[in-house]
């Protein structure tokens, strides 16, 4: 599934893409996209594929196609503060963009069935906390994985304010799907090639709406034990969060906060990453022309062709000549607040998750 929208270059030309072509529609959801790079969630070797709108899979790892996660991104309405379910996390991908979204008073948990696609989950959200430029610029819900599948989850797990299935839902299994929602809870799933967006308006009454027509593997049904029942799931806790990791969130928030009034202060803009201008195609004129009994069209250049040409040679060697450039590394303004309180070294490197940049 996919294809909707043309190939990018890389992250912010995918998602310029997504854009125009009405797949992302706010704000919320834009910054969440530009944030997480697509290419970080593909194997060594296959990133060239990361800014197609195309689905990708490589064994049990599996991504979904960007005008599907846009898609399912806008429906789910996120909010600061809620609680997230993600049934079939896959590679975390998904489950980090919510996080962004969620911020640190949020709950983020996500159950996926293959136990090595956990650890790749948890493998890439490490090297999203220790290494990403994006990490320092939100607060972040960080994502629980458990493995499992979501056909077994435990009958006294709680409830979730947004819920997506990554698995095409069968009739069946949709009232099972519904009882995991809170009242006023968004439940956003593919059953019968639509994927559909399902409000819990009361304790037993839905709206449920068409999104976009979608394939989607089927659920994979659950085992059974010995006993001939299959085993129950838990779901990650709810965990209140102590007063140490409350601390942290509020220092990094006041020091933001600080630096952003700062910069206002001074006239300064926060600066947004450089887009990349968009090459022009040249569009041939056709004229026709006849070679014995045949009609044969005939190429004809015109003079705004030619001005075209012009232009994006010119546009090349600039961009050439940038990319000639040494690159500066982007300043992390909250890092250097951080480093510059008068605080031993080891809180230091707590307040900045013991990030290296």
């Amino acid at each position: 599934m996919g294809g909707a929208v043309s190939a990018g270059e890389d992250n912010d030309d995918l998602i310029d893409n997504l854009k125009e072509a009405q797949y992302i529609r706010t704000e919320r959801v834009e910054q969440a996209f530009r944030a997480i790079d697509r290419g970080d969630y593909y194997l060594e070797g296959y990133r060239d594929n990361a800014y197609k709108d195309l689905a990708w899979k490589h064994g049990n790892i599996h991504l979904s196609a960007p005008c599907i996660y846009s898609e399912v991104m806008e429906a789910l309405k996120l909010q600061p503060g809620l609680s997230f379910l993600n049934l079939g996390s896959g590679t975390g991908y998904l489950s980090t963009m919510v996080g962004l979204i969620l911020g640190p008073f949020g709950i983020n948990h996500g159950i996926e069935l293959h136990s090595d696609v956990v650890e790749y989950a948890k493998e890439k959200l490490e090297s999203f906390i220790k290494n990403s430029d994006s990490f320092d610029k939100f607060e972040f819900c960080e994502p629980a994985f458990v493995v499992g599948n979501c056909l077994q989850i435990a009958s006294d797990s709680h409830q979730y304010d947004r819920i997506y299935c990554g698995a095409g839902v069968q009739k069946d299994h949709e009232n099972y799907m519904k009882i995991l929602l809170k009242v006023g809870g968004i439940l956003v799933m593919p059953i019968e090639d639509q994927l559909t967006q399902i409000m819990r308006t009361g304790q037993n009454t839905w709206e449920s709406k068409n999104i976009l027509a979608v394939s989607f593997a089927p659920l994979v049904q659950p085992s059974k034990n010995d006993n001939g029942k299959p085993d129950s799931v838990g779901l990650p806790p709810c965990a209140v969060r102590n007063l140490q990791d409350l601390a942290r969130i509020y220092i990094r928030r006041t020091l933001r906060n600080f630096i952003n009034d700062e910069m206002q202060a001074k006239g300064i803009p926060q600066r947004a990453p450089p887009k990349r201008k968009r090459k022009r195609v040249k569009q041939r004129i056709n004229t026709y022309v006849f070679v014995g009994n045949q009609l044969i069209p005939q190429p004809l250049d015109s003079e705004e062709d030619e001005k075209m040409e012009e232009d994006n040679k010119e546009e090349e060697e600039k961009d050439h000549s940038e990319a000639m450039k040494p690159e500066e590394p982007p300043q992390n303004l909250l890092r250097e607040k951080i480093m510059k309180l008068p605080l031993p070294e080891s809180l230091k490197a707590y307040l900045t998750y013991f990030r290296d940049k």
